[in-house]
């Protein structure tokens, strides 16, 4: 009876410990899914996209101003600034605007993130053409 037990321990400890290990690969950080903006409504690069540079307690203009970092995201440069040199448009995945947005891969040293739905904007407008409206 007793070499009944030991198995069962060693079978028991086994699963335990693959549960472990399973469960620690859950603790990683969860992906945001970036909405959809519904076709029909309307995007327009100056009064949707532009004012994304500029919000309370955010200001890409700081280093993004023609001197520091490119591209220059100043009101009336931003537009030639990314379009075409950073975007492609009509295909947000491979414009690196688009890629390297605060909450994409841009460095956060600023400490601030566009929120899923400011991304969701700026690649619905770089998917639907990218144009300066």
């Amino acid at each position: 009876m007793n070499k009944m037990k030991k198995p069962r321990k060693t079978l028991l400890v086994g699963v335990l410990g693959l549960l472990l290990c399973v469960s620690c690969y859950y603790d990683q950080e969860v992906e945001e899914v970036i909405p959809d903006i519904p076709i029909d409504e309307p995007i327009s690069f100056q009064e949707d996209i532009q004012p994304l540079f500029v919000l309370a307690g955010r200001d890409c203009t700081t280093c993004h101003d023609g001197s520091i970092a490119n591209p220059d995201l100043r009101e009336g440069n931003a537009y030639d600034a990314i379009v075409p040199e950073l975007v492609v448009a009509g295909d947000a995945a491979s414009s690196a605007f688009f890629t390297g947005l605060p909450g994409n891969d841009h460095p956060i040293e600023a400490g601030f993130r566009l929120t899923v739905d400011e991304i969701a904007l700026i690649r619905s407008w770089i998917d639907r053409g990218a144009e300066d409206n």
